[in-house]
C-alpha cells in the first residue's frame, strides 16, 4: 500500500539535515563528512541536506560550503540526493551560493526566508523567484518563522508553486492547517522539518522529512515512514511515539539540535567534532542525559 495523497518526492523521502564535522582544531573535516554521509545513506537516508542551520551554515565560508558538497557527493555518488542550503538575508549572496552549489554537484538548493530584515510578502516572493531563476537546480523553500521572523504565507506559497523550479518545502511553520491548504492546491512536495511532525505530515500527503534526529538514528526515522507506507499505521504511530523522548531531548530541551546531535555523535565515536562559536559543545550532564535517552530508544 502506498500513501494515495502523497505528492512526488523530488529529493527522496528520508532526508537528514546533516551536521558539518570539524576537526579538533575547528577546520572542516571532509573525510569525516564523507564517512558520516555514507553511514546515513547505508542506514536508510535517501537524501542529505548540507549547509543548513544544523550544518552550522552561519559559521562556514562560501568556499567551505562548496567543498562540503563536493566531498559528500564523492562519498555517496548517486545513492542519495544532495540538497545544499544557500539561504541568506541577501538575495544577491543567495544567488551566488546557489550557482556555487550547482557547480559543486548539488541536486537542489534549500532557500530559507530572508531573516532579520523581515521583508513583506511581495519581497519574500520576489526573493525566491530571483533565486529560482538563477540556476538550473530545483528549489526547496524553507519556512521557519520562529527563526527568521517572517512566515511564507500560504497564499505566497501557492503563487510560488507556479514556478517550474520551486518544487518542495521544508516545513517548520507549526501551521498544520496552512500546510494542508497548500498541499490541497499545489503539487509542492512538503518535507517535515520538525521531527515531531514526521508522521503527521506524511499522513496528510507530505513527501517525507528533513530530520535532525536522523543524524543519530537514521534507521529509526526511516522505519516510521516505511511502516506507514506499508499500510501499518498503528506501527508507524508506535515508532513515532518511541522516538518522541529522543526528539524532545534533542530538539526541545534548551540546546540547538546541532549541539545535541554532535554530542551524541561524538559519544558514539562518529564524525562530529567541536562546534564553531558562538555555539558550544554540550556539557557533561547534558551529554550523559542525551546518551541515556538514545540508549533507551535503540534498546526498544
Amino acid at each position: 500500500m502506498t500513501n494515495p495523497g502523497k505528492t512526488s518526492a523530488p529529493f527522496g523521502r528520508t532526508l537528514c539535515a546533516m551536521i558539518t564535522p570539524f576537526t579538533g582544531s575547528g577546520a572542516l573535516d571532509l573525510d569525516g563528512a564523507g564517512r558520516l554521509a555514507g553511514r546515513l545513506v547505508a542506514e536508510g537516508c535517501d537524501g542529505l541536506v548540507l549547509n543548513g542551520t544544523t550544518g552550522e551554515s552561519p559559521t562556514t565560508t562560501d568556499a567551505e560550503k562548496a567543498e562540503l558538497v563536493r566531498a559528500v557527493r564523492a562519498a555517496v555518488g548517486g545513492h542519495a540526493s544532495i540538497v545544499s542550503g544557500v539561504g541568506t538575508s541577501d538575495t544577491r549572496h543567495t544567488v551566488e551560493l546557489s550557482l556555487a552549489a550547482e557547480k559543486a554537484g548539488a541536486d537542489g538548493v534549500l532557500v530559507v526566508t530572508p531573516y532579520y530584515s523581515r521583508p513583506p510578502q511581495d519581497a519574500v516572493e520576489a526573493h525566491f523567484r530571483e533565486v529560482a531563476d538563477a540556476s538550473g537546480l530545483p528549489v526547496m523553500l524553507y519556512d521557519i518563522p520562529g527563526r527568521t521572523g517572517t512566515r511564507i504565507e500560504p497564499e505566497t506559497m501557492i503563487r510560488l508553486a507556479e514556478h517550474p523550479r520551486i518544487v518542495a518545502v521544508k516545513d517548520c511553520s507549526y501551521d498544520l492547517l496552512g500546510t494542508q491548504k497548500v498541499l490541497a492546491r499545489t503539487e509542492l512536495a512538503y518535507y517535515a522539518g520538525c521531527d515531531e511532525h514526521i508522521l503527521a505530515l506524511y499522513a496528510v500527503g507530505a513527501a517525507g522529512c528533513v530530520s535532525t534526529v536522523a543524524n543519530v538514528v537514521p534507521r529509526r526515522v526511516a522505519e516510521i515512514l516505511d511502516a506507514f507506507e506499508a499500510g501499518d499505521t498503528a506501527r508507524a504511530a508506535r515508532l513515532q511515539q518511541r522516538a518522541t523522548p529522543l526528539i524532545e531531548a534533542m530538539m526541545a530541551a534548551g540546546l540547538p539540535g546541532t549541539v545535541t546531535a554532535k554530542a551524541l555523535l561524538n559519544a558514539l565515536g562518529l564524525p562530529a567534532g567541536p562546534m564553531r562559536a558562538p555555539l558550544r559543545l554540550a556539557g557533561r550532564e547534558a551529554a550523559d542525559g542525551l546518551r541515556a535517552v538514545y540508549e533507551e530508544l535503540v534498546a526498544a
